[in-house]
């Protein structure tokens, strides 16, 4: 499943240093991308032009406060992940509160705050453990973060095993799916890759493969969806070594 992966990313790192200005340009691109399809996942109504000037700092008529400031806290959430790969630092339970904190500053009171109410997840067969589990699970989840075995995965497989035991434990009362997906990148980026865009379009695919994976403990339908978003970041990043050749 990563073999063409794996070969993408040896040629991408064979040409980096990339220019300065196209890693910038790179970067907006897909912090925009993202913060738009992250967001319209979960119902934000605002389209990617809209998000683009909300980014720039201009209020877009007709739309919520909470549909920008989801665009705003978002934007910060990839400051943060930004910051974390820079300096090396391990995962841990206080970063992820952090993540969810910024992605719901301004707009829910449980903001980076384990949630304390039975919680149901719309459309899907999962139901989300019981509130007084979740500090187990999470200790349980940052256990197998932490193992050898983990660490031997695929960065590909990790970032996505991840995603979908964290967000199928729901440890918070909204704003689980864009933090898994911030912690999805969080450890794409660590391992050299660059950001993915889970594409809104995408999202039936999506949902189905995270249930499956909840229910029956089955990951590869969702590993093999992110394989392919990993796949088509690599291919912008390579497009660019072509262009500037």
């Amino acid at each position: 499943m990563f073999e063409h992966i794996n070969q993408k990313k040896e040629r991408l790192d064979a040409n980096r240093p990339l220019p300065k200005y196209t890693v910038k340009s790179l970067r907006e691109k897909l912090l925009l991308e993202w913060t738009y399809n992250t967001n319209a996942i979960e119902g934000n109504t605002l389209t990617i032009k809209e998000t683009k000037v909300v980014l720039e700092g201009i209020t877009v008529g007709g739309k919520t406060l909470r549909e920008h400031l989801e665009v705003l806290n978002h934007r910060d959430a990839i400051h943060f992940v930004e910051e974390i790969v820079q300096k090396g630092e391990p995962l841990s339970e206080w970063q992820i509160k952090n993540l969810h904190r910024l992605v719901l500053k301004g707009i829910d009171e449980y903001a980076g705050v384990y949630r304390d109410q039975q919680v149901f997840i719309s459309g899907a067969k999962h139901i989300p453990p019981a509130p007084f589990l979740i500090r187990e699970e999470m200790e349980q989840l940052m256990t197998w973060y932490e193992q050898l075995e983990t660490k031997k995965l695929h960065p590909v497989a990790r970032g996505a095993m991840l995603h979908a035991i964290f967000v199928g434990i729901h440890p918070f009362i909204d704003g689980n799916g864009r933090t898994s997906r911030l912690l999805l990148n969080l450890e794409l980026m660590k391992d050299g890759f660059p950001p993915i865009v889970i594409k809104v379009e995408n999202r039936i695919a999506y949902y189905e493969a995270l249930d499956k994976a909840h229910t029956q403990k089955e990951y590869d339908d969702f590993i093999k969806l992110v394989a392919g978003e990993v796949e088509d970041s690599l291919n912008l990043y390579l497009s660019t070594i072509n262009k500037n050749a």
